[in-house]
């Protein structure tokens, strides 16, 4: 399966306590990077959220950020004294340096008190704790699906530059022994030339056998010299493998997302894939003495590159 390392998801779960939100969001990066945005009261979950993310995702930039509302009534609209008097005691210390500071308001002290409440009840953080693991867990089933169908337009894509470089590769091939037969006709034109200018009439000593000998050794010297089948074997033999990685299944559905990560990165192992396709190009460019050759590894180098663009954005 082919996934992209942008998408985005989101999950509402409703409670007796409250309404929960997760939003999972992410962009292509290296290694895998996490950033928690998370309510104080749940902090305690962070290594749990961590652990969750860590087991189903491979690459990228994620931001999971977790919004918390909970229902109010009156019982929860108390103070906590011991949380009013620290608040003072610190509000009078930070006057000292700043006199100006301004008290915490109404609200803002509830706040801190239904905080302090909910870690230390037991129950009730553990009710916070179940519904946010599930809800995490939920959003990325979403998360991972639109990974997914990202990751099926990507090879949708790529899989049409492969094609364009097989037919780029195909009439390489097509035009080898015409470049071979053209060298030959402007070597012995060339012989001619050279052996007119140095001795005239110099042919009428020279069997035609002697000079179809050194005629077929030098075409024979510059055939080795300009011999790029194993380049292009092993091009070819790259974009087969090119295409079998792109066109794994692709059809994803509610009931088959994967609840773990793969073990291996695609992204990476086409990373790789392309650096030998360009080291094969480079070697055929070195080889080439006929322009044609040389315009076709300059519209390989294009395809090679916008094929490593794309692959950038997958897991």
């Amino acid at each position: 399966m082919i996934y992209s390392m942008t998408a985005f998801a989101s999950q509402h779960s409703e409670h007796a306590l409250g309404q929960l939100i997760v939003e999972l969001k992410s962009v292509n990066n290296r290694f895998l990077d996490l950033h928690l945005r998370i309510p104080e009261e749940l902090r305690a979950s962070e290594s749990a959220l961590r652990e969750l993310l860590s087991n189903r995702l491979n690459r990228g930039k994620i931001e999971l950020r977790i919004t918390l509302q909970k229902h109010k009534n009156l019982d929860d609209m108390q103070l906590d004294n011991e949380v009013v008097a620290l608040c003072l005691q610190q509000l009078n210390q930070a006057r000292q340096i700043i006199p100006d500071t301004g008290a915490p308001s109404l609200s803002e002290l509830i706040t801190l008190s239904q905080n302090k409440q909910l870690s230390q009840d037991d129950d009730t953080f553990e009710q916070w704790h179940q519904l946010l693991i599930k809800t995490t867990d939920d959003a990325l089933d979403n998360f991972i699906l639109n990974r997914a169908r990202e990751g099926k337009r990507l090879a949708e894509t790529m899989l049409g530059y492969t094609q364009q470089i097989q037919q780029i590769l195909g009439k390489i091939r097509e035009k080898l022994p015409q470049i071979h037969t053209d060298y030959r006709e402007k070597l012995t034109r060339k012989l001619r030339e050279n052996l007119e200018a140095v001795a005239p009439n110099g042919f009428e000593h020279i069997k035609g056998e002697e000079l179809s000998a050194r005629i077929a050794a030098e075409s024979s010297l510059f055939s080795l010299r300009i011999d790029v089948a194993e380049e292009l074997d092993r091009l070819e033999s790259h974009q087969t493998e090119l295409a079998t990685l792109l066109q794994q299944e692709s059809d994803i559905t509610q009931d088959s997302i994967p609840k773990t990560k793969n073990k291996q990165s695609l992204g990476k192992r086409l990373d790789f894939l392309f650096q030998e396709m360009n080291r094969e190009i480079n070697t055929l460019g070195s080889k080439s003495t006929a322009l044609e050759i040389t315009q076709a590894v300059i519209e390989l180098k294009l395809l090679v590159e916008q094929l490593r663009e794309q692959a950038q954005n997958i897991e």
